[in-house]
């Protein structure tokens, strides 16, 4: 790699990363590079095929590669760089290129940023740059963060991983499904697998109200004839090698079971949606303070974080219901970061 000082790297292509390198460009910055991990930009919005993005910021319904679409365009045609394929290691500061200890500064005393990356072209890299975009997004809570009881059988899967099977990889993940939590990608791929041919047969949610927008409810579920079961939980999973069944249980207020309610469930498959948490990996090692309340890092209005020209952004920084407002939030940060550089 040869010794270049980018103005911005950002880590994540896609909603979040790809506004903000889009404003950063349209702002004067020159020399932006993107690094995604996947195959290609766009993130998530790739395996989101249904409609409703865009609505506030384009003014039009789209679906989520329509969306993503528009971005990447507009990447291509304003010439920033990108490398997919390529996994972040970590962020940080006062290393030269090397990797071993500099004086941490560019031209004009602005403090660098180094990244270390990796994938099978370049191999390792040092990257420095002015300023460093976080804009990993999130990720999704497991069974065991939820700590469901029973055996370990194939068929308890996220309900985003069960988007990718179908909407990417062209695979079912089951034909009896049972789903735990009414998140809005809970209840889209209660639809979705419904018009897979599959049988949902509930939807279960352990609050008292579902967290899920209203138009997913009744698009999603009552369109399809699919039960909402609220203050209703999955007491244990049964199954050797597959999934056979679950219990199913009424919980009080205190998220005790109610007893004489349980319920067993034949069923080949648990989705779970049941909440995102940002990927917060890159954060820490960058050594920004997080936040113990949204899980990402401290911001400030312009979302730069506790360690100067480090930015979050998107679902990185706190888990958005819209991708609208990913971008809005995106394209303030390449503003800010352009205003950072051209102060010091």
């Amino acid at each position: 790699m040869k010794n270049e000082i980018y103005d911005m790297i950002i880590i994540g292509g896609g909603p979040a990363g790809l506004a903000s390198a889009v404003s950063a460009k349209q702002n004067g910055l020159d020399k932006i590079l993107i690094l995604e991990r996947d195959v290609r930009l766009g993130g998530v919005l790739l395996q989101c095929i249904h409609n409703g993005f865009g609505l506030h910021y384009f003014k039009q319904e789209l679906t989520g590669p329509e969306y993503a679409y528009r971005f990447v365009q507009q990447i291509k045609e304003l010439g920033i760089e990108s490398k997919v394929n390529t996994m972040v290691l970590s962020v940080d500061e006062g290393l030269d290129i090397k990797g071993t200890e500099g004086d941490g500064h560019a031209e004009g005393d602005i403090p660098l940023h180094t990244v270390c990356a990796i994938n099978n072209k370049d191999g390792l890299m040092y990257l420095s740059a002015k300023t460093v975009v976080i804009a990993t997004g999130c990720r999704e809570r497991t069974r065991g963060a939820i700590n469901i009881p029973g055996t370990r059988p194939a068929g308890v899967i996220t309900a985003g991983a069960a988007q990718r099977f179908v909407n990417i990889d062209g695979y079912i993940p089951g034909k009896k499904i049972v789903i735990l939590g009414s998140g809005d990608i809970g209840l889209i791929m209660a639809r979705r697998m419904t018009l897979e041919g599959s049988k949902v047969l509930m939807c279960c949610e352990v609050m008292a109200k579902s967290s899920g927008l209203a138009r997913n409810i009744t698009q999603c579920l009552d369109n399809f004839g699919i039960p909402l079961l609220l203050q209703t939980n999955v007491i244990e999973i049964h199954g050797k090698d597959r999934i056979e069944g679950v219990t199913i249980a009424k919980i009080d207020d205190k998220m005790q079971v109610v007893p004489g309610t349980e319920q067993y469930v034949e069923c080949d498959t648990l989705l779970l949606s049941v909440g995102l948490i940002p990927e917060n990996e890159v954060s820490k090692t960058a050594g920004v303070e997080m936040n113990p309340k949204t899980r990402g890092p401290v911001v400030d209005a312009k979302m730069m974080t506790t360690i100067p020209g480090i930015y979050a952004c998107g679902n990185a920084a706190w888990v958005h219901d819209l991708a609208d407002n990913v971008t809005k939030e995106a394209l303030l940060v390449g503003k800010s970061a352009s205003e950072y550089i051209k102060a010091i």
